[in-house]
């Protein structure tokens, strides 16, 4: 315990922002709602703002990048309000547009400082939310309510920087892990972060399910009432500001056994090194990889969709695709994935090549093809009214890269990839 308390004393020291960078946030801050309160007042609309996320929650944690939600409450009597904020921008600078279940708007301020403006509906009754966006000022309201205690509010951020360490932290399609509101909510109802990841190791196969506010009369109650889709996750955390949201819907089996394994291996040795990110040596790999006799091959991909969560996701896809291509003819020892938030990403695979593979061929009652299959292949043999053919793998990895971007050209661009190169 007394090692685990200096151990997370020192990491809350490493991801407490400084004063200096707390007050030039909200300075610019500042600015900027003056500015933009005067193109409302303009426009004559009427407009509530918001500051939201975990700045406005008092949990952000320190980053090379900072980005900080701005929120704006329309009304419901104005239909297109992407287009209008968009409107309500054309005098500020460095103005981004990014797509999504409704278009939001990145505003650089300086190198290291962004604000993203967020266009919600105002909602009365919950169950009127167009969009998740539309619920963030209740979330904001709920956490800055209940958590006043700084000892949990730390906690958050030890937490925060926990996950983004083992890359378990965002709710983006490429990540699909915790997002900055479950943390929060989180470490609230286990009171602290020790606590929290106790609960997580000792997990075992049924779904964790969490309802705070005590909406639900049992668990079972939890899994009839919610929408199947929102049930997928391997912990049920009931939105308390709406019952029939599951906060962590977006998180995966496989971000949660990561997760989950990265608890245990801090609670058996307790180290600083679980918050530092784990950078991979990829010639420590290479030179291994060498060693046992295994093919190691470094690939960059790009895709021309808008970086951040859209690129990540369909560079995620194709990686998995692509896996499942390499292990029809190669066993895979070692494989990695790591996406720039901007629109390319790094592969790579380590792998053993298979003797031989077994292809399937039609039925022998089907002669027409029976008779082509034969002609394609060689060692043949029948197994329940079935064609087989056994064939030696004659090609390495690069060679069915390179193989393989000539022959799927097409599939290449249907998944939106541009680029596919052997570094």
């Amino acid at each position: 315990m007394k090692k685990i308390n200096l151990i997370t004393k020192e990491v809350l020291e490493k991801v407490e922002p400084s004063k200096k960078d707390l007050e030039i946030i909200k300075n610019s801050l500042k600015e900027f709602k003056q500015r933009f309160e005067a193109e409302i007042k303009k426009a004559k609309l009427n407009v509530k703002i918001f500051v939201g996320g975990s700045f406005a929650k008092k949990t952000i944690i320190k980053k090379d990048i900072y980005d900080v939600d701005i929120f704006l409450k329309f009304d419901k009597k104005y239909k297109d309000i992407s287009k209008i904020t968009e409107k309500l921008l054309k005098n500020f600078k460095n103005v981004i547009k990014i797509h999504g279940s409704r278009d939001y708007f990145k505003i650089k301020k300086s190198p290291n400082f962004f604000i993203e403006l967020i266009p919600t509906r105002k909602v009365k009754n919950m169950k009127d939310f167009e969009n998740i966006t539309d619920l963030s000022f209740f979330h904001v309201k709920y956490i800055n309510k209940k958590v006043e205690n700084k000892k949990i509010l730390n906690d958050i951020k030890i937490a925060k920087a926990f996950c983004y360490a083992n890359n378990c932290y965002g709710a983006e399609s490429y990540i699909q892990g915790f997002s900055g509101y479950s943390l929060e909510l989180l470490i609230y109802y286990y009171q602290n972060f020790l606590k929290f990841i106790k609960e997580i190791s000792k997990h075992k196969k049924d779904k964790i399910i969490i309802d705070i506010e005590k909406y639900y009369k049992n668990k079972n109650n939890v899994l009839l009432d919610m929408n199947s889709s929102k049930l997928e996750s391997p912990i049920i955390l009931v939105d308390p500001t709406f019952k029939q949201r599951n906060v962590l819907a977006a998180l995966s089996e496989e971000t949660f056994k990561k997760f989950k394994k990265a608890c245990k291996e801090f609670l058996k040795n307790p180290s600083i090194k679980s918050f530092e990110i784990k950078k991979i040596d990829l010639e420590k790999v290479k030179k291994q990889a060498l060693k046992k006799k295994y093919e190691f091959i470094l690939l960059e991909v790009k895709t021309q969709k808008q970086e951040g969560d859209i690129a990540g996701t369909k560079l995620l896809k194709f990686y998995k695709h692509l896996e499942k291509e390499i292990q029809r003819f190669f066993e895979i020892k070692n494989k990695g994935f790591n996406y720039n938030h901007k629109k390319s990403a790094r592969f790579f695979f380590v792998v053993k090549k298979k003797k031989e593979i077994i292809l399937q061929g039609p039925f022998v009652k089907d002669e027409k093809n029976s008779k082509k299959f034969k002609k394609q292949h060689k060692n043949i043999f029948i197994k329940s009214g079935k064609i087989y053919a056994k064939e030696k793998i004659n090609f390495n990895l690069k060679k069915f890269i390179e193989n393989w971007k000539k022959k799927y050209k097409k599939k290449l661009k249907d998944m939106y990839i541009n680029k596919l190169e052997i570094i």
